[in-house]
């Protein structure tokens, strides 16, 4: 499977709180259907519809014990989504280190005139209060 199909079916899969949460619980360690359906007020059958797509998504596998059939998390469509977003974080945190920079540079270029060494400047709220009474 391609990176672009994979990131398109984990999306997917994670799209639906119901699923994040069976993630979070698969995190933990193995579960039957059973023991996924407990916190949901779903049936076993709509639980099984969520692992299907769990599982097609590559973020679930189903094994099998006699006839105990217990889904494990399997994290790896998850690192590939986290390598896709850190392309992203890099380019969000560029601009925010550029905007960090601009505004100590208009910040320090800001004449304090009228204002005495040591005393603030009015808040909004304060000088509208002022201009009220």
């Amino acid at each position: 499977m391609s990176t672009t199909e994979t990131l398109d079916r984990t999306f997917a899969a994670l799209a639906d709180p119901t699923r994040r949460a069976i993630l979070a619980r698969l995190s933990t360690g193995q579960a039957t259907v059973t023991e996924l359906a407990a916190p949901f007020s779903m049936s076993l059958p709509a639980v099984s519809k969520h692992l299907k797509v769990l599982e097609r998504a590559g973020l679930v596998a189903r094994g099998r014990r006699a006839q105990w059939r217990p889904a494990e998390l399997q994290p790896e469509p998850l690192h590939e989504v986290s390598e896709w977003l850190a392309d992203y974080r890099r380019f969000w945190e560029e601009r925010l280190d550029r905007f960090d920079e601009y505004l100590r540079v208009i910040q320090g270029a800001q004449p304090d005139e009228g204002r005495p060494k040591g005393k603030k400047k009015a808040s909004r709220k304060a000088t509208r209060r002022e201009g009220e009474q």
